[in-house]
């Protein structure tokens, strides 16, 4: 976990997970921009990387898809199912 997408850069790094999950709103610097940067480090160029976003905007979609993330989640969510819903997307088992 991490508090802002800094934070959340120098964690990635640090420990390599599997996938992450990017809220789109962040304190400094935003989803997008941290996805961006996390795609210019070749540690963690490779990470799958999944949006979560109140923003339903069809225009926001797109945007947000083009950015080349493996998925985008909407907000509301339900807790229990979210883990679910990430590994189906990654083709978890």
């Amino acid at each position: 976990m991490a508090n802002s997408g800094t934070q959340g850069l120098a964690r990635a790094i640090e420990h390599r997970p599997d996938a992450i999950l990017l809220d789109v709103m962040m304190p400094g610097m935003d989803g997008p921009t941290t996805f961006r940067e996390l795609r210019k480090n070749p540690i963690t160029a490779g990470i799958p990387v999944l949006l979560l976003t109140a923003k339903v905007q069809s225009s926001d979609q797109r945007r947000f898809a083009d950015l080349g993330v493996e998925a985008v989640l909407f907000k509301p969510f339900d807790p229990l199912t979210l883990p679910t819903q990430i590994a189906g997307v990654l083709g978890w088992s």
